[in-house]
């Protein structure tokens, strides 16, 4: 697994605050030692998870969006080594590998202006060589029997994810994705916007649910899609639940399960949906931390659920004394996740 940069244990001691009468998840936690074989060790390893980080906010950039997003690895992992290794929290079950190896791609993105036309179309291709090594990883983490956990980056790396996936599982998978925008957008180049229309487009994606849509930030002519490819795309609306109240959001989490637990699936997770998280695209209404939270247990807990991938965070951009929050609520939903596997 060349394309991962390997935490090591010297550099997890570094960021877990030990104290006198407690054990940290840090302490806990498992890396890949030196000079072994990466997979190997993965796939013996008693442990179900394996978490790795996209530091990366390329797609971010190429969907005209506000970059931030490569800092959430860093912080999610800060606060992640600092809870408590307990009966409820076991830091044993996960392996955490590192971060991929996108430096080059993120260098070059840099000197790239996105409101340039052709500057713009070379952001996709880079987002397409993030896209292979994503998949990669995630692909080898399945095939090694293990849960991948993703952290970090744009939306554009659900399409690593699912592709992955599917290819790990020799079929098309479906997905769920707790998002205040489709990211089913138009086929224009590969960016943050299009991760799932891409990887429908290209047969890894079966079915698709989009749990608690903003309906003022989805263009008709994505809603026209929707609607001619409501036998694999369905969703429900932010409005519907927690506006008008027509909908119920415990019945709608049931349907949205039903419509995808008979394959393999991904968990996403957009942090722009809930209110004052710092994001490329943050809002100030949608759906507490509490429902998120909930969100991400209760599919977490269905046999079919593959992996989780949490995204679009970017604690650089919270100028508050607090931007290690961003990070702290990654790291509880991850436990969440965990947890909802026991």
């Amino acid at each position: 697994m060349e394309n991962i940069v390997l935490l090591n244990q010297n550099e997890l001691a570094k960021i877990t605050n030990h104290r006198s009468g407690e054990v940290k998840y840090g302490e806990k936690i498992i890396t890949v030692p030196k000079e072994t074989n990466t997979i190997e060790f993965i796939r013996s390893s008693d442990a179900k998870f394996v978490l790795f980080g996209i530091t990366e906010d390329v797609g971010v950039k190429a969907n005209l969006g506000r970059p931030g997003t490569a800092s959430a690895y860093e912080s999610t992992l800060k606060s992640l080594v600092n809870i408590q290794h307990n009966k409820f929290c076991k830091g044993s079950n996960l392996i955490v590998l590192g971060h991929l190896n996108i430096a080059a791609e993120i260098e070059a993105a840099k000197k790239l202006d996105a409101s340039n036309k052709q500057e713009r179309k070379e952001l996709f291709l880079l987002v397409e060589k993030i896209d292979k090594e994503v998949s990669h990883v995630v692909h080898q983490i399945v095939n090694a029997g293990k849960i991948p956990i993703i952290i970090g980056g744009g939306h554009n790396n659900a399409y690593g994810n699912i592709k992955g996936l599917a290819l790990a599982k020799g079929k098309p998978v479906n997905a769920i994705n707790f998002d205040a925008h489709t990211d089913f957008r138009i086929l224009e180049g590969r960016h943050s916007g299009n991760g799932f229309s891409y990887a429908f487009e290209d047969g890894f994606l079966k079915k698709y649910f989009i749990f608690g849509l903003h309906e003022n930030f989805v263009s008709k002519s994505v809603f026209n899609t929707l609607k001619e490819l409501n036998t694999r795309v369905k969703y429900v609306t932010y409005e519907e639940i927690e506006v008008k109240r027509e909908k119920n959001f415990e019945e709608e989490l049931k349907k949205a399960l039903d419509f995808i637990k008979n394959e393999p699936f991904g968990i996403e997770l957009d942090l722009d949906a809930i209110p004052n998280i710092p994001s490329s695209a943050m809002t100030l209404s949608g759906f507490s931390v509490d429902k998120a939270r909930h969100y991400i247990y209760y599919f977490g807990k269905q046999q079919n659920a593959a992996y989780l991938h949490i995204c679009e965070g970017a604690p650089e951009l919270d100028t508050s004394k607090n931007n290690h929050l961003t990070g702290k609520l990654i790291a509880t939903m991850i436990t969440d996740f965990i947890k909802s596997k026991d």
